[in-house]
């Protein structure tokens, strides 16, 4: 039986989300020990990875189970129990054997947390502070420029292994809430730190600078910090 299992994590402490050989403290590292514990061998497989730092709130995986598992409920139970208090499984259900966490996905949904001025202890590792005010009105006029299909090639950290930069976003928009900046971003996906890399030219550059990274002059801008990046669902 094959299930998909939606994740939230608090990536703080964690060397990204990914699977490393090198080291176990890692998202899926974690995950995949608990299910080994539990008998269940199979490889997992996520609908994409994320960095260190970087948080979830609808982080999708799936894996075959055991004949023996075909309790869901008891397995998500289980989990819980016996994960670590910053990984909690938010749901597992029975998918189709050809359902891919992956391959199936139509669209991505990231989120990025601003605060303007300088955050507490209490959120630091959850939130980007900056130090000035930000113009929301101006803010969602450059977000407007990154809508449609184009070419990410200047979006890009080194070493991403994609066939093609060029991806489609359905929506980008921001909105303040409780004090907060939040900015949405809905694809069909995503090259490696690309959401970082726009944010951080969103808060460097203005609109003519932006337009020609996009296209044309790859303006120098350092990525937005991990820590107030979401991957906040996955559309199938």
């Amino acid at each position: 039986m094959r299930v998909a299992v939606t994740l939230a994590y608090n990536g703080t402490h964690y060397l990204g989300s990914q699977i490393q050989k090198e080291v176990k403290n890692t998202i899926f590292g974690v995950f995949e020990a608990a299910l080994l514990d539990l008998g269940i061998q199979q490889r997992i497989i996520a609908s994409g990875r994320t960095d260190k730092g970087v948080h979830a709130t609808g982080q999708v995986c799936h894996f075959d189970l055991p004949p023996y598992w075909s309790d869901t409920k008891k397995l998500h139970r289980v989990l819980n129990f016996m994960l670590p208090s910053s990984i909690r499984v938010l749901k597992v259900q029975q998918v189709d054997k050809d359902f891919h966490a992956r391959y199936s996905t139509k669209k991505r949904v990231y989120r990025y947390i601003i605060k303007e001025g300088m955050a507490n202890p209490f959120e630091a590792d959850f939130v980007t502070s900056v130090p000035d005010m930000i113009d929301l009105e101006q803010l969602n006029a450059k977000m407007q420029i990154f809508l449609g299909e184009h070419d990410f090639k200047h979006f890009k950290k080194n070493g991403s292994d994609e066939n093609t930069t060029v991806r489609f976003i359905y929506r980008a928009f921001a909105y303040k809430h409780k004090g907060y900046i939040i900015l949405n971003f809905e694809a069909n996906g995503f090259l490696r730190s690309q959401i970082r890399m726009m944010v951080g030219s969103l808060l460097k550059l203005d609109k003519k600078q932006l337009l020609e990274k996009l296209t044309d002059k790859n303006h120098k801008v350092d990525s937005a910090p991990p820590n107030g990046l979401y991957l906040a669902k996955i559309k199938y």
